[in-house]
């Protein structure tokens, strides 16, 4: 089967095609051909061994994920496919285990898995759990109530345009920071205010919050504090500062590894058929592509998510 391989870390250039042994399921598994993956900020880190957070993470990244060159030679998490022996339609995550940019990835039938949304396509289904996973692992910290007072900073990402609808799902009142392109976008998905953080500051406009959602890893619990409620949380996804900082700030919370299930795969999938979720697709790429994809996802501009198809159609 043809997959998308790196031998080194580096830039998205390492990345190349290459003809590789088909997957043969255990016992336990199912053989999914994928026709549907997600080009994820994670994928990116990981391949480029976190360069970009500095000496500390990018060894613990390497001691993770290899020392000296990747042991998992495909990444991707996020896909959309149909199970070989049923022709079952299904959506998931493959999580640390990688592997999905591929022609075929294996997977344990009670993994992070579940049968597709009968309303999106292939493409919108593999954009679902990135974002999705993630907004619902962090929100969940924060005891969800009708009428908490959310923010999400960075609302226009694969983790932000989850958050948004995620939110709403839990009957909070959401308000969503993005760049003036994605205001519309932000009250399709149910913000119920929007601010454009181009022209104001939500730290200075003297509004305050149950929960602040970093979503992008940009902003800092510093600058927001103000912003928050006495008894409010601040939600990181990123940053080894953030890490440390949740061991003794209990406003603080970043809860890493993320602890995923199959049940949240199917709730995310009873969202979408009831169209609470809406998965956001920036782009989509042919497989050949995937430099190029990864160089975009790179450029941190853009809105949702970016997929490749691997089979089209």
């Amino acid at each position: 089967m043809k997959a998308i391989v790196y031998d080194h870390y580096g830039p998205p250039d390492v990345l190349h095609i290459e003809e590789v042994a088909k997957p043969a399921p255990n016992e336990n598994e199912v053989l999914v051909k994928v026709h549907a993956v997600a080009v994820t900020r994670a994928d990116c880190a990981t391949r480029d061994a976190n360069r970009k957070s500095g000496a500390l993470v990018t060894v613990i990244s390497r001691l993770v994920s290899g020392v000296r060159r990747p042991r998992q030679r495909i990444l991707g998490t996020e896909f959309a496919g149909v199970v070989e022996a049923t022709g079952e339609r299904v959506f998931g995550s493959t999580g640390f285990r990688f592997g999905a940019y591929a022609e075929y990835v294996s997977i344990k039938q009670s993994s992070r898995m579940s049968t597709m949304p009968g309303n999106v396509s292939f493409e919108q289904a593999a954009a679902v759990t990135d974002g999705g996973l993630n907004a619902l692992w962090c929100l969940r910290w924060t005891n969800p109530h009708p009428d908490q007072k959310v923010l999400v900073y960075g609302a226009s990402g694969a983790i932000g345009t989850a958050a948004v609808q995620v939110a709403k799902h839990f009957k909070a009142e959401v308000t969503a920071v993005c760049g003036t392109k994605n205001l519309g976008l932000m009250k399709a998905l149910g913000a119920d205010s929007v601010v454009d953080y181009t022209r104001e500051d939500f730290t200075q406009n003297g509004q305050t919050y149950d929960v602040i959602l970093d979503a992008v890893g940009k902003h800092s619990y510093r600058r927001a504090r103000r912003s928050l409620n006495p008894n409010g949380y601040y939600l990181a996804t990123d940053g080894l500062y953030n890490l440390l900082l949740s061991l003794w700030n209990k406003q603080v919370i970043f809860k890493i590894p993320p602890r995923y299930t199959k049940q949240d795969v199917v709730l995310l999938k009873e969202l979408v058929e009831a169209g609470e979720f809406k998965p956001v697709v920036d782009r989509s790429y042919a497989m050949k592509d995937v430099v190029e994809a990864s160089r975009y996802v790179e450029t941190e501009q853009k809105t949702g998510n970016v997929i490749l198809t691997i089979v089209p159609g």
